[in-house]
């Protein structure tokens, strides 16, 4: 599914990333773990394509069989959108939408219809528990209850791939291991593979594969 090969950042004289290779299958849950500054947000923006990495020969991230690096910024942009999904430890909702509406901004860039899109924020709604939520606005609902509503929009167009930075960094313990369980569940429901980087070391140590980060490298 993800297949990176010799993966170098600089920003200026700072090199983040010091040649990182990296292989995960499709369906596998793999999170990474590691002090901070070691690369592990760097390293996760670059395989959601949010950064670009460092030209070189010897360079080479391959997403479902998609080759990144032969992609234009419109392509990319597209792919982003319709392939990968992405959940951040600050939920990221709009305050002025409502849940539904939040859900189905994805969907909406993806020129699928209103209704089309709707009836799909309701179904993910309605697995993770927020079916009587639909027309509330984030401020109306709980922590654990907004990282559900960007886990739905993650989910909207059925990526392949859902990136996770930190997602249960600001939730309290109940609502952390409620969405850790959530992953598992979803993996198993819709089949995607999911890429966490995390701090906590029940999720970490959830995941099918752990790989640590140690000064820009994977170590483990």
């Amino acid at each position: 599914m993800i297949k990176a090969q010799q993966i170098h950042k600089s920003y200026g004289d700072l090199h983040v990333l010091k040649g990182v290779d990296l292989h995960i299958k499709k369906g596998e849950i793999v999170s990474i773990v590691g002090a901070s500054g070691a690369g592990k947000t760097t390293l996760l923006q670059i395989l959601g394509t949010l950064d670009l990495i460092d030209e070189s020969s010897d360079s080479m991230l391959s997403i479902n069989d998609t080759t990144i690096t032969t992609l234009n910024q419109k392509q990319l942009a597209k792919f982003r959108n319709e392939e990968l999904g992405f959940i951040f430890q600050f939920h990221q909702l709009l305050p002025e939408f409502t849940a539904l509406e939040n859900v189905c901004l994805p969907a909406f860039i993806k020129k699928t219809s209103k209704n089309a899109a709707e009836k799909r924020a309701k179904e993910l709604l309605d697995f993770l528990g927020l079916s009587h939520r639909y027309h509330h606005k984030p401020n109306a609902l709980s922590g654990g209850e907004q990282q559900r509503v960007a886990v739905a929009r993650a989910l909207i167009n059925n990526p392949k791939v859902i990136f996770a930075d930190e997602p249960s960094g600001n939730l309290d313990s109940e609502a952390a291991s409620n969405l850790h369980k959530l992953f598992f569940d979803l993996r198993d429901q819709f089949g995607q593979t999911f890429v966490i980087v995390t701090h906590n070391n029940e999720l970490a140590n959830m995941a099918d594969r752990k790989l640590v980060m140690v000064d820009g490298t994977i170590i483990s």
